[in-house]
């Protein structure tokens, strides 16, 4: 094996990355070493990339970026036991402690003392990344890698949607970013009765569309709570997925949600949103779950049932590809917005 290896990394404290030679990481013995087969940008990658408050107050330079991925095991440590060589793994990219009262009652992706792949520790955006054997999920070696690569973030969407009771209901996706596009997704493979898309950017609209979204809806250009209780008989939707962030778009939500309903919220406002707490949630009788990641490992066993059954459209989710090198070409689209999961290749050329 060669000893160098071909990364992005953030080298320094402004915004940017770079192409850049680093050694192969040496594993310890409760780690494995993945050849990375490919692995997508995320949301949290461009934040980094961009340099924006959070990450301003979160990584320190040098980091080699990137956490949703699939690769081939090529090296296990003395201590591994539960992946061989050879293996087509993806990571769960919380690292935890294990040993906390979260970790020991099933809540391990709430854990406090958490480290994340490509925030905390270097990434996937590399020829080769290090993980905890813990950490390691098993693939089937059947699928294609861009699709495994995007499990992470699908997980995320799954979490959400299947945070309550769907079958049946009526449900509104609020930002139709990558993850709420799978979102999107998710709800019509899982039985929602409706699922409306509601995003300002077109592009991600016609996109959630294509996906299977039965009504969608631009709030620049009509008035979203008005269209939504037209949808719903008057009624407004029974579950309500957030994932704009948007203290807006929530203040809205507030307001079209069904007495009784459920709102599930993964995006992060980067500014203080204003609720009607009596008349939005309290008279409403309303449920709010506060999503964080993945459940350890409950969702992964959804994400790779939901993979298998073939109703998640992941040819579409997934819209452009590029070589690793190429990397700003998949930066400048996540900026603009006009794209669904951009995955990168370090053997493409």
């Amino acid at each position: 094996m060669k000893k160098t290896m071909r990364t992005i990394i953030k080298r320094e404290a402004k915004e940017g990355a770079e192409l850049a030679t680093r050694e192969i990481p040496q594993i310890t013995s409760n780690e494995v070493l993945v050849k990375v087969l490919a692995t997508s940008i995320c949301g949290t990658d461009y934040h980094i990339y961009s340099w924006d408050p959070w990450s301003q107050g979160r990584i320190k330079p040098p980091k080699v970026m990137g956490h949703e991925f699939a690769g081939e095991v090529v090296k296990v440590g003395e201590k591994v036991s539960k992946v061989k060589i050879g293996d087509i793994v993806s990571a769960e990219t919380h690292i935890v402690c294990g040993k906390c009262e979260l970790c020991l009652t099933g809540q391990a992706h709430i854990c406090t003392e958490t480290e994340i792949l490509g925030v905390d520790t270097d990434g996937t955006f590399a020829e080769y990344v290090a993980i905890p054997e813990e950490n390691a999920w098993v693939n089937d070696p059947s699928v294609p890698p861009e699709y495994l690569c995007i499990q992470e973030p699908l997980g995320n969407a799954v979490q959400t949607v299947l945070s309550g009771e769907i079958i049946g209901k009526t449900i509104a996706v609020v930002g139709c970013g990558p993850i709420g596009i799978m979102a999107v997704a998710v709800g019509k493979a899982v039985g929602a009765a409706k699922v409306i898309a509601i995003e300002v950017n077109e592009y991600r609209l016609n996109l959630a569309k294509e996906i299977g979204a039965d009504v969608t809806i631009n709030p620049l250009k009509e008035d979203v709570i008005n269209r939504v209780h037209e949808e719903t008989e008057g009624l407004g939707v029974d579950v309500v997925t957030e994932m704009s962030g948007s203290p807006i778009a929530i203040e809205q939500a507030l307001k079209y949600i069904k007495l009784g309903g459920r709102m599930a919220m993964l995006g992060i406002p980067t500014e203080d949103v204003k609720m009607d707490v009596a008349n939005g949630i309290v008279f409403k009788g309303i449920q709010i779950h506060g999503i964080v990641g993945r459940k350890m490992y409950d969702t992964w066993y959804q994400v790779k049932g939901l993979i298998a059954s073939g109703n998640l459209n992941l040819d579409k989710l997934i819209t452009h590809r590029f070589d690793l090198e190429d990397y700003e070409k998949g930066m400048e689209l996540m900026k603009s917005g006009n794209c669904g999961k951009v995955v990168l290749f370090p053997n493409m050329k």
